[in-house]
């Protein structure tokens, strides 16, 4: 660590691990198939807002499930990075839940740490509607990569 972060205050510190995060996110070209805006709101809160689109839908008329993962996989997933700035995390497992068909408009994928803090980390997501609905849940697995920064 610099020396000038072990003089910043923490909350500093933290905001600018967020940022970067959230940077990380806006730069990854698989987003420019999904558009989408992450906010990282705290450590282990994350929420990411998109629109479901005709062009994402399958046969059936309703999102495809790529859609599904990749937004709950992307918001648990940097849940459980919020929580750590000293190593980088990847999805080791997951196990998804289709509850209500994703149909045309505006969703919200929410991921939420919920354990861990060395080698596993645990953290779960949602897809909220605008009625406040879940369209699916996810449960993961994160675990620290073999590099360091």
């Amino acid at each position: 660590m610099p020396p000038e972060a072990a003089a910043t205050p923490l909350a500093a510190v933290q905001a600018a691990h967020f940022r970067a995060l959230e940077s990380l996110y806006r730069h990854a070209a698989i987003n420019r198939l999904f558009p989408s805006e992450i906010e990282i709101a705290e450590p282990g809160l994350v929420r990411i807002r998109f629109d479901v689109e005709p062009r994402t839908h399958h046969a059936a008329g309703a999102a495809h499930g790529t859609l599904y993962f990749k937004m709950m996989d992307d918001a648990a997933f940097y849940a459980c990075n919020s929580m750590v700035s000293d190593r980088f995390l990847l999805t080791t497992a997951f196990n998804l839940v289709f509850t209500r068909p994703l149909k045309k408009g505006p969703v919200v994928a929410e991921g939420r740490w919920v354990s861990g803090k060395r080698r596993v980390f645990v953290g779960e997501a949602g897809l909220i509607l605008p009625d406040g609905e879940e369209a699916a849940r996810r449960i993961s697995r994160a675990s620290p990569t073999k590099t360091r920064r």
